[in-house]
């Protein structure tokens, strides 16, 4: 049974940075493409990043330049690193795999 769980969110002011981590287990990690999602209050829930099993990385252009995505694989974690941050990323972020979700964790990013 595959579980994920998302920490690192937090309260932070524009311009700041935070690092999300989503530990995996239950699953041969490494072979699994994996992906952050988000959702605002009152929003669909919108992809915004993803990983390959071999580390190959895509973004959504709301966060292209600012977040990056990247996994370790001996530790069997995600982590999404997040600069330049704004008040239109406060959302909850979830994690990923193989239609497997994280309970997702609160960024919130003040004025």
């Amino acid at each position: 049974q595959v579980q994920l769980v998302e920490s690192g969110g937090e309260l932070v002011q524009a311009g700041g940075s935070l690092r999300l981590s989503c530990a995996a287990s239950g699953i041969t990690f490494s072979i699994y493409a994996m992906a952050w999602y988000r959702q605002a209050p009152g929003k669909q829930r919108e992809w915004i990043a993803a990983i390959s099993s071999v580390g190959s990385t895509n973004y959504a252009d709301s966060v292209k330049g600012r977040f990056t995505i990247s996994r370790d694989n001996a530790k069997k974690t995600l982590y999404l690193q997040m600069n330049s941050l704004k008040p239109e990323d406060t959302a909850v972020y979830y994690c990923t795999v193989d239609n497997s979700w994280g309970q997702g964790t609160q960024v919130t990013v003040s004025a």
